[in-house]
């Protein structure tokens, strides 16, 4: 007894056209949204009354003020803008440089920057004190820190490999410290000898962020957390040396106050990802923290403003835009904002 074999669908000319018409179709749909929600995003982002760039030129000499990435909905978004230090809230300057995250000292400044179109370049600027260009710095990942020393000499930047968020327990970071003086470049602070307790670590998965340079252009303070364990530290460097020691459990970008002797940094107090840290300010003589007013999770590098002031960024759920806000270094007080549409606040004394 034979049985025939099933028969097979006849695969048509038409039904490969009417296939091939339907991709192209759908293809297309995909391009046009896609179209409409860029153009939508940058309406939010761009299309507001916000200040526009023009006037005088951006500098970081001159008077006290506070230089931070204009966030407010207009043609001024993205830009570096500046506020008089006694009047944040007041009218601010707008520059024709573009920055995803800056940092200024001593007549230096980091800008964090996403260039290109379709194809996209991070890299890392250093700019004079007229914020031209001194050096570009392709990077490997997504701009996240960046801090200069006091004296403008040091730089460093963060860039996250992989993931997007120190709440996750996937990332990946690359830390970096550059002398603007001499041009040399430590890439990856994993490359330095780091020990805890008079032993070396060498955990494959390290990572570190949040640098803040002391006085003396070679000591500094990071952070440091791997994967396998979930915790962070905070380690003190030496960059001749290129070595770090384990300070203390539990501190994330650590911010040195003018005078060297505190730590403002976010502490984990929760395990939830929405609201996991407070800010804390840590003596160094001492070890003693305090939690600081501003209760909400602060997902940022802290700046200090003053001796007794803290500076932070806070985003306000609207587009991409964020705030910056100020609370006492003691604990004392409460949180305040002092700037709208603001974002990466560094002072320039």
């Amino acid at each position: 007894m034979s049985v025939d074999a099933p028969v097979k669908p006849a695969v048509t000319k038409a039904r490969v056209v009417i296939f091939g018409l339907v991709l192209v179709l759908l293809a297309g749909i995909a391009v046009v949204y896609t179209l409409y929600a860029v153009r939508r995003e940058d309406e939010k982002l761009h299309g507001g009354s916000g200040t526009a760039p023009g006037g005088p030129p951006l500098t970081l000499a001159g008077a006290p003020r506070l230089l931070f990435r204009s966030t407010e909905s207009g043609p001024g978004y993205g830009h570096l803008a500046t506020v008089a230090a006694a009047d944040p809230g007041g009218p601010r300057t707008v520059g024709e440089r573009s920055c995803d995250r800056v940092y200024a000292a001593g007549g230096t400044a980091v800008c964090l920057v996403v260039e290109g179109g379709i194809t996209r370049t991070n890299v890392a600027l250093v700019l004079d004190a007229n914020l031209r260009q001194v050096r570009r710095v392709e990077l490997a990942g997504t701009p996240n820190r960046a801090r200069v020393s006091a004296s403008g000499r040091m730089a460093s930047w963060t860039v996250f490999v992989y993931g997007d968020s120190y709440a996750s327990m996937t990332f990946s970071t690359r830390t970096s410290v550059l002398d603007t003086h001499t041009g040399e470049l430590a890439a990856n602070l994993e490359d330095f000898t780091t020990t805890r307790d008079g032993k070396e670590l060498t955990s494959p998965d390290r990572n570190f962020w949040g640098v803040t340079f002391t006085a003396d252009d070679n000591t500094f303070y990071a952070t440091l957390s791997t994967n396998t364990s979930g915790r962070t530290y905070l380690v003190r460097g030496d960059l001749r040396a290129r070595t770090m020691t384990v300070l203390r459990e539990n501190v994330e970008c650590p911010s040195l106050s003018p005078d060297g002797t505190r730590l403002v940094f976010k502490k984990k107090v929760s395990q939830s990802t929405r609201n996991p840290w407070r800010l804390h300010v840590l003596d160094l003589a001492t070890m003693r923290e305090t939690p600081l007013a501003e209760i909400r999770s602060v997902d940022d590098q802290a700046v200090w403003l003053d001796e007794r002031t803290i500076g932070y960024g806070l985003p306000t759920g609207s587009a991409a835009a964020g705030d910056v806000w100020s609370v006492p270094a003691d604990g004392s007080g409460a949180p305040a904002r002092i700037v709208a549409g603001a974002f990466s606040p560094a002072p320039l004394n």
